[in-house]
């Protein structure tokens, strides 16, 4: 099987994570104050998670690295917290769902969930709340007035950084300037928040183009296939793993998973377009890739770079 590979060695990823981390580092000088937010808005399926949790990872390794697996009360250290939110989640949803990452009681009401919540952090030294999926929280049903006031509430309780990850979230109106007085909670709570974001892989030039074929280049070296070989997803299958998933990493992840799942049970152990076309995606790619395999078959487009082009002919 393909083992999941570093997302942020590719395309925004990276820069997403930089971002990230220069949002955490720099708000450690700020004490107690509410310190800005992150928001990592982008679209389904284009590694959001993936991102995310490899900067926390990261993060995570570099601080008990730099201060040890316990706190100077003898408590684990734990620097970042995560919580994946859920359908329909509430406010006090919310709150206990950052106890039940510590594993704190969830009875009391919202305000008695926040003060445990508050008593874990400070004690386990935690400076990085990830909060996923919070479009669950700002549901088109739900007032956007509420759902700032309440960010801005964790905001200045919780002494940490937020990072939210989340789809569609700045087109519900969460992130634009108030335009009334009755709207200067939205004003404030952009101010406070850097909008961060995800695209999907894209070939339209060479930088792109390059970008994909690290990205092959990096998950093949991570396949787990007796006869793989140098080039197999990168050279090979490049234009057809981009129509296939077109440029979006999870399809990407998926496709290459049940292909790789298919070659070992099948004793093929390599990954080739016949194995391939028996394998069956997400039905957005599925829907898409018809008109780039046409494209790519009129070489109108290609997702091969230049000097991957030059080495092809030569070889």
């Amino acid at each position: 099987m393909a083992r999941e590979h570093r997302a942020d060695q590719d395309h925004s990823a990276q820069r997403t994570a930089i971002r990230a981390a220069e949002l955490v580092e720099s708000n450690r000088q700020d004490g107690d104050k509410a310190k800005p937010a992150a928001l990592l808005d982008a679209y389904p399926g284009i590694g959001k998670s993936t991102a995310v949790l490899d900067f926390a990872r990261g993060f995570h390794q570099k601080q008990v690295e730099l201060r040890g697996e316990t706190t100077e009360s003898g408590n684990r250290r734990v620097p970042v917290a995560y919580m994946a939110l859920t359908g329909n989640t509430q406010i006090r949803g919310l709150n206990a769902a950052i106890c039940r990452f510590f594993d704190l009681p969830t009875s009391g009401d919202t305000d008695t969930l926040a003060a445990r919540a508050v008593d874990a952090v400070l004690s386990l030294r935690t400076s990085v709340f990830i909060i996923d999926d919070i479009h669950f929280l700002a549901s088109p049903n739900s007032s956007p007035t509420r759902m700032v006031n309440h960010l801005k509430f964790l905001s200045n309780t919780f002494p940490v950084t937020l990072i939210y990850v989340g789809v569609g979230v700045q087109d519900r109106n969460i992130m634009r300037e108030g335009r009334s007085a009755t709207e200067a909670l939205k004003a404030q709570f952009g101010r406070r928040t850097t909008p961060l974001t995800l695209r999907p892989f894209c070939i339209d030039d060479e930088k792109g183009r390059v970008e994909f074929r690290i990205l092959l280049l990096t998950i093949e070296k991570q396949l787990v296939l007796a006869d793989k070989y140098p080039g197999m997803l990168a050279d090979d299958l490049i234009n057809y793993l981009f129509a296939r998933s077109t440029g979006h990493f999870a399809s990407l992840m998926n496709l290459i998973n049940r292909g790789c799942y298919r070659a070992i049970r099948s004793g093929q152990e390599r990954l080739d377009i016949e194995l391939m076309d028996g394998v069956r995606n997400d039905a957005a790619a599925e829907e898409a890739r018809l008109e780039l395999e046409a494209a790519m078959k009129a070489n109108l487009i290609t997702a091969r770079p230049k000097r991957a082009r030059k080495s092809r002919r030569a070889s």
